[in-house]
């Protein structure tokens, strides 16, 4: 890790400023002095020994306004120890990946002299994150010069102190070189080719590197989707005997595009060393609330939420807001249809120009209605947790299931289905990218103006820097990135055979979103913390479910063509069982084939067998040689 800045401490030590602590402007000195000394006091004494400096503003009035902002840092054997500490995996010297340690650093691949560079900068920031987070309150009763911000023995020193209003924020700095030099190679240049992940992790972290990396996958997998719909959209359009091989095809891609992605996210996460990480211990959550309670695993005193009480909260808080959620977005449904009605009626009594285009606004008010409910939905899955994908399956499927299967209108429902695809990618290109940088320019606008009047003609780059980086938003997750490919993978997999032009132009949506995003990351939102993580969690789950309803969802639209019909006139019931002994034949082959495909390359599994095979062995010589030490003690 480089960094083209560096600043002193009150030691006289020059250290890279990491991360950033920024204080609201009232904060009691007493408060200050105490937080900043268990920053730095040694680990042993309950700190987190790490080096912090006040960024020094010098103007008229100016540092008295000014919020008191805090660099951190840390010496390179801190951080080394912290990567111990976190559990980061590193490449060995003979090419596995092993839980770094300190005593064996000079084992592992890249390490040279001090270690300058082993770790990602990525990697440097994420460590004093968990540092910070898990410095824990001691024996202190409240918060120094706050009587009423009450601390108890295990509380997050940090979070306490965010809940509270007394600090503000606390976010990575960015390096300019490092991030000009990754802006270039990714998206400054508009260009055909792969985007840099390795790059991409090594300055965001896994978290994102992952993001991307499936962002890209998914946009190639779809092009052999796109170039076979394309000639069914131009020649086949009212030809469902013809749509039925597209829909197989479709369900066949599926399956094979999930299970070969996470073969792909097998190797990365290997390469980044997350894929061993995964079932390491993890520390409680700094905003986690509860009662100091014993946990059997690490034997320590821990935060714990009474079962109980995570019941109640499910059954009396989530459950009921979850039944008004999708009431309200059922209820909007209806509206949509009643103004699809009163669009159709005004058509029929006068079939012009202007009453075809009247015919597409009742879709497109309604899409942008759902981007709305699904900005709302959002906000409430910040305490519903996982709850937030099914508020947006239903807002936004539930129109296309109820006009394909009650109101049997595939005119209709292919016309909704565009309109509403459509509409939402340019919402959110809108909403996510243009409309942030918009807003964005503006701030650093007036963040130029306060600058050049604090500091004159002398130019302090660090401080500029730091007031610009704290003026963004913060950048939330991923999770609205991964939702949005989730509903575009559902309207692409759920109506292939109504809407098959469906994935060209979630291909052309895709290619925009890799800039769109990349710009939104790099320049209009704050830089997030690393999250390694070794696949794409729950979204794994989510694909693979709506692949599933896919297959429903396709047969039953085949079995209520006309084409179809015709083959059995007379014979309802004989269609329906034939329907649904082909969705199941169909189910059948794709567990069948996500069995065959092994989730984890061969060679990664024979590393990792390879990798736990010495573990155990390790494990038994240490176990004999300390009973051969207990029997020479005993014999002595």
């Amino acid at each position: 890790m480089q960094s083209s800045l560096s600043v002193s401490d009150s030691d006289g030590s020059s250290f890279a400023p990491l991360v950033v602590l920024e204080l609201a402007e009232n904060t009691e000195a007493e408060a200050i002095t105490w937080l900043l000394n268990r920053i730095k006091d040694k680990q042993q004494n309950g700190g987190a020994e790490l080096l912090v400096e006040q960024l020094q503003v010098s103007g008229q009035d100016e540092q008295k306004r000014s919020p008191k902002v805090f660099l951190v840092g840390s010496t390179w054997q801190r951080l080394l120890s912290g990567a111990e500490d976190v559990g980061l995996f590193k490449e060995f010297y003979d090419g596995t990946m092993r839980g770094f340690t300190y005593a064996n650093r000079e084992s592992f691949k890249d390490f040279e002299g001090d270690g300058d560079g082993f770790l990602s900068i990525a990697e440097c920031q994420y460590i004093i994150k968990h540092e910070l987070d898990t410095l824990r309150a001691k024996g202190e009763k409240y918060v120094p010069g706050y009587p009423k911000v009450k601390l108890y023995p295990g509380k997050s020193v940090i979070r306490r102190l965010q809940s509270k209003g007394i600090l503000v924020q606390v976010f990575p700095l960015h390096d300019k070189e490092e991030l000009k030099r990754l802006s270039f190679s990714w998206y400054r240049k508009i260009k055909l080719s792969y985007q840099p992940l390795d790059d991409i992790r090594h300055y965001f972290g896994e978290g994102l590197g992952l993001y991307f990396g499936f962002l890209e996958y998914f946009t190639f997998a779809l092009v052999p989707m796109a170039f076979i719909g394309i000639p069914y959209y131009l020649f086949a359009w009212e030809d469902y005997d013809r749509y039925v091989l597209f829909a197989v095809f479709n369900l066949l891609w599926s399956t094979v595009f999930l299970e070969v992605w996470k073969r792909c996210s097998a190797q990365l996460a290997y390469r980044w060393g997350t894929l061993s990480r995964k079932k390491a211990f993890e520390e409680p959550r700094p905003g986690f609330h509860g009662v100091l309670g014993f946990n059997p695993v690490t034997g320590r005193e821990e935060p714990v939420y009474p079962n109980t009480k995570r019941q109640l909260r499910i059954y009396l808080v989530s459950v009921p807001f979850v039944l008004l959620c999708l009431y309200l977005s059922l209820h909007v449904m209806m509206i949509y249809f009643d103004m699809e009605n009163w669009a159709l009626s005004i058509y029929d009594e006068d079939p012009n120009f202007w009453t075809s285009v009247l015919l597409f606004i009742p879709s497109i008010i309604y899409a942008v209605v759902i981007e709305l409910m699904n900005l709302l939905y959002r906000y409430a899955a910040e305490f519903l947790t996982h709850w937030g994908e099914s508020f947006n399956f239903v807002n936004c499927f539930a129109s296309l299931f109820y006009i394909a299967f009650v109101m049997q209108d595939m005119v209709l429902l292919r016309q909704s289905l565009a309109t509403l695809l459509i509409t939402s990618q340019i919402l959110n290109q809108v909403m996510e990218a243009f409309l942030p940088y918009w807003l964005q320019r503006r701030r650093n606008k007036k963040v130029h103006k306060r600058v050049k009047r604090m500091m004159g003609d002398k130019e302090l780059p660090l401080v500029e820097q730091i007031q610009l980086e704290s003026d963004m938003n913060t950048y939330l997750g991923t999770f609205d990135d991964y939702l949005e490919q989730f509903l575009l993978f559902g309207y692409v997999s759920l109506f292939s055979c109504v809407y098959p032009l469906a994935a060209l132009l979630v291909v052309l949506n895709n290619v925009t979103e890799v800039y769109s995003d990349a710009f939104k990351i790099c320049h209009v939102f704050k830089r997030p913390f690393s999250e390694p993580t070794s696949d794409i969690g729950v979204w794994q789950l989510a694909f693979e479910t709506m692949s599933a309803i896919a297959v429903v969802t396709n047969c039953a639209l085949i079995g209520l063509s006309p084409q179809v019909k015709a083959y059995f006139p007379e014979a309802e019931t004989q269609l329906i069982l034939t329907v649904v002994a082909v969705e199941h034949i169909i189910l059948a082959f794709k567990f069948v084939l996500a069995f065959v495909i092994p989730d984890v390359p061969k060679h990664i599994q024979i590393k990792l067998a390879k990798l736990e095979f010495e573990s155990l062995e390790a494990l038994k010589k240490k176990k004999t040689y300390l009973e051969m030490f207990c029997t020479n003690k005993k014999c002595k």
